[in-house]
């Protein structure tokens, strides 16, 4: 995995940059010569940058976003191909998997920052983050029936979800393309921005993220994703547990010595 996008250490099958800010981790997609579209080696490299935002213990939020002028144009198909023929995993199977359709799920959130092209495994990247911020003129297209092959990694489920069966069909099954105002209204993204401003506004929105209390934002989105993947039973059934546990450590008493000092807190993960 390499840190950043340096000009003289490229591979041609592209790589994702990562970089620390404070209790933020930037996952950068860098293959802009090749409009980001992925390969193999980049969906493994996303997985283990997830990993990392997971794992390490100073990383509170995450932020994906695209280097160049396009977030992504989708697969470089050839570079699969064989893989779908023979039934093979395309998507990865190291890490933490970037898409949320198997375990182990990540606890920390992750905000994303859409840009010009994106296509078909942007989307689905995008739909398995919990914020998403759009450039007005970014362009977005599910259009894998027009290559002869199937959605596969979330949106198939999330659309209708979101957008309802009418309108994810529409999306799903001509692959035309739709702008940022349409993906808006489909709850695909939650706002838009000028361009160029997509990465900052997301930026902002993971610094807010990481003022809360870190345990708690985790208890939050693991709680909403036992409703969203089991049933409102299952998060219901964790709310006095976790509570109980969320009220026993540092930062809640943090956030009680804050509220009576009047003044921001200072959370620690602890």
């Amino acid at each position: 995995m390499n840190n950043t996008s340096d000009e003289n250490n490229r591979h041609p099958d592209g790589q994702i940059s990562t970089e620390v800010r404070g209790n933020i981790f930037l996952m950068g997609i860098d293959r802009p010569e090749k409009y980001n579209g992925f390969t193999p080696k980049m969906f493994s490299e996303l997985a283990d940058a997830y990993a990392e935002l997971e794992n390490n213990n100073d990383l509170w939020v995450g932020v994906l976003f695209a280097h160049g002028k396009h977030f992504t144009a989708g697969l470089d198909l050839p570079k699969f191909a064989d893989a779908m023929k023979n039934g093979e995993a395309i998507l990865p199977t190291n890490g933490i998997d970037p898409f949320s359709l198997k375990p182990p799920f990540r606890t920390k959130p992750v905000v994303a920052a859409m840009n010009g092209i994106c296509y078909t495994a942007a989307i689905e990247l995008m739909l398995a983050t919990e914020i998403v911020v759009s450039a007005k003129s970014a362009r977005y297209s599910q259009l894998e029936v027009g290559r002869g092959v199937m959605a596969a990694a979330g949106a198939t489920f999330r659309m209708v979800e979101r957008a309802g069966w009418g309108n994810a069909m529409k999306v799903l099954l001509t692959g035309y393309e739709f702008n940022a105002e349409e993906a808006l209204r489909y709850n695909f993204i939650q706002e838009i921005v000028d361009d160029g401003q997509e990465f900052n506004r997301a930026l902002e929105l993971a610094e807010e993220i990481a003022k809360q209390a870190p345990l708690a934002v985790q208890a939050t989105l693991q709680s909403s994703r036992a409703y969203y993947f089991d049933n409102p039973k299952a998060a219901v059934d964790e709310f006095i547990p976790v509570m109980q546990t969320l009220a026993n450590t540092e930062d809640a008493a943090e956030g009680v010595q804050s509220f009576i000092e009047k003044r921001p807190p200072v959370y620690k993960g602890k």
